[in-house]
């Protein structure tokens, strides 16, 4: 078996020099710094909903009529938790749309004023969101469910680019573990979120959105003055020139070719070998490369598991089981570091196969099994946390893969070799779809569990899970076939 260029080169980290670990670290942590601010939003909801519900909460006393008056917005939790469940919805969607124009933007305009200008620009409407509007006591739906969607456009900077970036400065060689790695930054960002939230809850959940939204505003600063977008602005030479000493570097993970043996390796759409720069491609020419609208599918299911989980976990660790919200919060965690273990060792071993399709779906397959046991789980804090961490393995990371290691393949892959500017344009479009698919899940979730509970809920993402393997099935099996006729070939020439 051929091993990949990263071990017949020596090792992968030999290769990166301090730039590439400032350019790590910096996408890493600002895009961790857009999800904490996301995942107050979830770790606070408990607060919120009693907040906007005084008399469900406060039976025992009658409440003064100023205070009623100025509090009342739901006359049950109920309802309040349907419109927590809507303003997710509503978050989603704008960002899915977002994510379609930033993807576009992101590849005409300089990467680092767009993600500089979307974290402070988010971070001063969550500031306005959880903070402001509960100092001057002023609660209207319509206010938050506005600023909700300005966040999710904002917000939507983000992703495609630092996955951009990350794409100019890392090769295909040992990308997945490179990506596995750093696609933890949304699970850091949620444990973050978590921990910023819980240990300053006490004061009220306006500080959870302050604190949050500084860190955030002050990250997107860091940003503005310190990421390099690519090795080309002090020099050096971009990924694709590296790329052409390596012996397989014509073999993308992703290609458009059915039969792989037959695929050749001078095959460009540009017509001249002596064309370094070309125009960004459109949308159009985005979807209608290889893999985009499988994997982009699949993704709308798998996300929306990944962010129902994201969203209502500690919501329903308080809500089903009775635990305090800061105890949820903190337990809710440990999702998330199963997320973390699981992108980066699959990411390894895609790389070790240079495939990922087979990895996704037998990581997806068991996660069937592991979302039908973390259903069942005992009112137990150590036994939920275990599963809680293996369904994060199984669901989390395969999400991880789609969205940043896969992404770049599919972004850099043969057909539009020479071209940088495809990658926060095909992004955008897997990471856009990804969240539509998410917004429509979150209501569905509010409303399942309002009128079927929290069981039914779990057949959903049971089902959602099911489809994802289904819509990239194609791949998975042209993938095998490959595997096995390159065992079948290795076999034959020892």
């Amino acid at each position: 078996m051929a091993w990949p260029n990263i071990f017949q080169r020596g090792t992968l980290f030999s290769r990166f020099s301090h730039h590439h670990v400032v350019v790590f670290l910096l996408t890493f942590f600002s895009y961790s710094l857009l999800h904490a601010s996301r995942k107050t939003f979830s770790n606070v909801k408990v607060s919120i909903s009693k907040q906007w519900t005084p008399s469900a909460f406060n039976k025992s006393i009658r409440l003064p009529v100023e205070i009623w008056n100025s509090n009342h917005l739901f006359p049950s939790a109920e309802e309040a938790t349907l419109f927590l469940g809507t303003l997710d919805t509503i978050f989603l969607f704008s960002y899915a749309v977002g994510l379609f124009i930033s993807g576009i933007v992101g590849d005409r305009l300089n990467l680092r004023w767009v993600l500089s200008f979307g974290m402070c620009s988010s971070a001063l409407v969550v500031f306005v969101f959880g903070t402001v509007t509960e100092w001057l006591h002023f609660y209207n739906k319509g206010l938050y469910c506005c600023l909700w969607i300005v966040n999710g456009l904002l917000q939507s900077t983000g992703w495609p680019c630092v996955v951009a970036v990350m794409g100019n400065w890392f090769g295909k060689a040992g990308r997945g573990v490179v990506f596995g790695l750093w696609s933890a930054c949304a699970s850091v960002g949620n444990i973050l979120g978590a921990c910023l939230a819980s240990s300053v809850l006490q004061y009220g959940y306006e500080y959870a959105f302050l604190v949050t939204a500084a860190v955030q505003f002050a990250g997107g600063i860091v940003i503005f003055f310190g990421l390099l977008v690519s090795p080309e602005e002090i020099g050096l030479p971009g990924i694709e020139a590296e790329e052409n000493f390596e012996e397989d570097s014509h073999r993308p993970l992703i290609s458009g070719a059915e039969n792989e043996d037959e695929y050749e390796p001078n095959y460009s759409i540009q017509e001249g070998s002596t064309v370094t720069q070309v125009k960004a491609v459109s949308f159009y020419q985005a979807c209608c490369l290889p893999g985009v609208i499988p994997y982009s599918l699949a993704y709308a299911c798998l996300k929306l598991v990944n962010y129902s989980f994201f969203f209502w976990l500690p919501f329903y660790l308080s809500n089903n089981f009775g635990w305090k919200e800061a105890e949820a919060d903190k337990l809710s965690i440990w999702y998330d570091v199963g997320g973390i273990i699981g992108g980066t060792l699959q990411g390894f071993i895609s790389d070790i196969l240079q495939k990922r399709a087979p990895v996704l779906a037998l990581s997806l397959l068991l996660a069937v099994g592991s979302l039908v046991g973390y259903s069942r789980s005992p009112n137990d804090k150590s036994i939920n946390a275990l599963l809680m961490a293996v369904t994060g393995f199984f669901i989390g990371g395969p999400s991880n893969m789609i969205s940043s290691a896969i992404s770049a393949d599919l972004g850099r892959q043969e057909l539009i070799q020479g071209s940088s500017e495809a990658l926060a344009t095909v992004t955008g479009i897997v990471d856009g779809t990804g969240s539509i698919g998410a917004a429509v899940g979150q209501y569905l979730v509010s409303l399942i569990q309002d009128n079927l509970g929290w069981m039914w809920v779990f057949y959903f993402f049971i089902l959602m899970t099911s489809c994802t393997i289904l819509f990239i099935s194609p791949l998975i099996v042209r993938e095998i076939c490959y595997l096995m006729q390159r065992r079948q070939a290795h076999v034959l020439s020892e």
